[in-house]
């Protein structure tokens, strides 16, 4: 027996060096990651071990230093020992409450507070709805939908589909449009190959992604809700937007780039410049955690009592993607950002401000995050919704629709959409509350305007009605003061006779047969 462990013992150290090596690149960045988040908390024991013992280690040096033998610990120095644990442990927990704070005000280092308006913004079908259309055009694929994200840049929606079975990348990528209004569908789908191309994120032993991008850069890491996939002709490529980290005693990350895996080839490529790679590049996770870094805007007493800061409204109305909405910006200039409706800390649930990260940014520092202040606020979503079902209750909601997302649109203004998930009928676009009331307007989805419950003063949809009216009453004067259906303006004489030439054309009609 005792030969056996002396032969195998060498063996295994040797398999499990070599395990090791194997592993390192990707094990040792995971270790690094974790152990940095747990520096903070290592600070706590370090301060209470460091005064509970420094009663003792004082008077052993100073019995060293006069040359005597050390004695037994005197009554005083047990004393200062629990003394200095106490203080220890309360300057322990100080510092994991404080550090939590001075780790929001780091993410809020680029933030900006206006009052300037929300720039002009692009609606799009609610991701909801672009996830539900998925399914249906994968067509034979019998993988499973990992990730489903919407590409500003070709206004589509991004779907990464996994390969069943353990040791097993993707098996494909879907790009495909999802219109707000309209009828097209166009689509493209790219397979991968699945003997070169043969890991993913969360994939087992060397099928593992992660472990490909610590291959060719250490001590990055990244969010699986991060990643999104792209068709670049018949290849597919899954751009994963990478982070670092930054700091000591109160670690934040930082974008680093993106990596790029071929899904023909599976070769990986890390790029730091991102302006060719055809959607967001900034990781939407980071922008999150701005966001909510805000809670830290103000002292720390504010921060401690939730008295400062903005959360995102999480009412129920945007149920399933209640924040980082990603919308472009209407100017034509290609630009995008995440965008949230903001609510102030507490109960209450009316919509103050909103916030956007641009999903594009250069370098290794955070995106700027500004903050527009609404004025005036909005209602909460929920209570907008609310509002659309009572005020459009002949369109609103019947079967399977219902009302999707309530996206700010720039300005003042919102848009939540109606419809189902396999067809967007109507959207509905509000202006805030103008003069204690909230004005609506009921659009086709292609943005046709139907009719208005209020429309805002001096509002491009009360310049539409006021030219309709001008246009429905020019009718009524060239045809006698009545336009043609409007039975309400005519006489009884004139009614009469409209029904004698109704039933002589019934008639004449009935002969010809």
């Amino acid at each position: 027996m005792s030969r056996t462990l002396r032969v195998g013992t060498p063996i295994l150290l040797l398999l499990l060096l070599g395990a090791v090596a194997w592993y390192a690149s990707y094990a040792t960045t995971v270790l690094v990651w974790e152990l940095r988040k747990l520096l903070p908390w290592l600070a706590a024991p370090a301060l209470l071990a460091l005064l509970a013992g420094a009663p003792a280690t004082a008077r052993l040096l100073t019995h060293r230093l006069r040359g005597r033998r050390p004695t037994p610990a005197a009554g005083a120095t047990v004393v200062l020992g629990w003394l200095g644990a106490a203080v220890g442990l309360a300057l322990g927990a100080l510092w994991l409450v404080y550090g939590e704070y001075l780790q929001d005000r780091a993410y809020v280092t680029t933030m900006r507070v206006v009052t300037d308006p929300v720039p002009e913004l692009t609606a799009r079908a609610p991701y909801l709805v672009g996830k539900a259309q998925a399914a249906p055009n994968l067509g034979d694929v019998t993988g499973e939908i990992t990730d489903v994200s919407y590409l500003p840049d070709s206004d589509r929606f991004a779907v990464l589909v996994e390969r069943r079975g353990w040791l097993t990348g993707y098996e494909v990528g879907l790009v495909q449009e999802v219109p707000l209004g309209g009828h097209s569908r166009a689509q493209q789908r790219c397979a991968f190959d699945v003997s070169a191309a043969d890991a993913r994120i969360g994939g087992w032993f060397t099928h593992n992604l992660g472990r490909k991008i610590s291959a060719e850069r250490r001590w990055v890491r990244f969010s699986a809700d991060d990643a999104y996939v792209y068709c670049q002709g018949d290849t597919p490529v899954v751009v994963v937007p990478l982070k670092r980290q930054s700091g000591v005693l109160v670690v934040t990350e930082r974008p680093a780039g993106v990596a790029l895996y071929d899904g023909r080839t599976g070769r990986v490529t890390i790029a730091d410049d991102t302006t060719k790679v055809p959607g967001p590049s900034y990781p939407i996770s980071l922008a999150a955690r701005q966001r909510e870094g805000t809670a830290a805007v103000g002292g720390f007493a504010d921060w401690w009592f939730e008295r400062s800061g903005w959360d995102a409204s999480e009412d129920g109305a945007n149920e399933g993607n209640e924040s980082e909405f990603t919308l472009r910006y209407r100017d034509g200039g290609g630009r995008s950002a995440y965008v949230t409706p903001l609510t102030p800390q507490g109960e209450a649930s009316s919509v103050v401000a909103v916030s956007t990260v641009p999903t594009r940014h250069s370098g290794g520092g955070l995106a700027p995050l500004t903050v527009h202040r609404l004025s005036p606020t909005w209602s909460s979503p929920q209570a907008i919704v609310a509002l659309i079902k009572a005020e459009y209750r002949d369109v609103c909601c019947w079967n399977d629709d219902q009302v999707f997302e309530v996206v700010p649109t720039g300005g003042s203004t919102w848009t939540a959409t109606i419809g189902s998930e396999q067809s967007i009928r109507y959207r509905v676009e509000g202006r805030g509350q103008i003069n204690g009331r909230e004005a609506t307007c009921l659009k086709n989805a292609d943005g046709s305007l139907v009719r208005c419950a209020y429309a805002a003063p001096g509002s491009p949809e009360e310049q539409e009605l006021r030219r309709r009216e001008e246009q429905k009453q020019q009718e009524e004067a060239a045809n006698g003061g009545a336009a043609p259906g409007d039975l309400t303006a005519y006489t009884d004489e004139q009614l009469a006779e409209l029904n004698r030439r109704l039933s002589d054309e019934v008639n004449r009609r009935l002969k010809e047969r």
